[in-house]
């Protein structure tokens, strides 16, 4: 009994160190922790490095850098953007390479390090807007949320239905492979 329980707490604290640990592309704590909007008008912050994310809310392919259009958001412990209605403002943050625009869509997420530039002026639709302006290094793009049921069973477009069928047709198992009889 004592024996599960220490297994229990154990796989709790790794568990829990796991989700709150920035993937290695993003580690390290010399960040500055200043905020898109407070970066605006400050001039002081240029050349220092920072830790942003957000949803991509454009992107711009050049001869040599990729530009991102970023509507920045709070970072989690593991430096994912929480996906809320809070904004800490916008930026753009440029890395060099060609990321693909299909890949890079609009609404994912992403978390850019680098150094901040002169900010750039330019336009939320109509709006005159100042966006601070990373000299990226590091853009991560995190991998889409996938739902699930509570269940973890596949089911099909209608409700209930698996993909083997109808479930009230017979005894049929979401397991059902080649070793026991199935067609394919």
């Amino acid at each position: 009994m004592r024996f599960k329980l220490l297994l229990l707490t154990g796989l709790t604290v790794g568990l829990a160190s796991c989700a709150s640990t920035p993937p290695a592309p993003l580690a390290g704590n010399d960040f500055v922790p200043i905020l898109p909007r407070t970066a605006q008008n400050d001039p002081s912050v240029v050349g220092e490095k920072v830790r942003w994310g957000g949803v991509i809310a454009g992107v711009k392919p050049g001869k040599t850098d990729t530009c991102f259009h970023v509507v920045s958001h709070t970072l989690d412990d593991s430096g994912r953007p929480v996906d809320d209605d809070h904004s800490d403002g916008r930026f753009i943050a440029c890395a060099h390479g060609f990321f693909d625009p299909s890949i890079y869509s609009l609404k994912r997420q992403i978390t850019v390090t680098g150094t901040l530039q002169v900010p750039t002026i330019g336009k939320v639709g109509d709006m005159r807007y100042i966006f601070p302006h990373v000299a990226a290094d590091v853009v991560y793009l995190w991998p889409k949320d996938v739902p699930m049921d509570n269940s973890g069973m596949y089911y099909g477009e209608g409700f209930g239905m698996s993909p083997f069928g109808d479930p009230m047709d017979g005894p049929m198992t979401p397991w059902m492979g080649p070793d026991i009889g199935m067609p394919w």
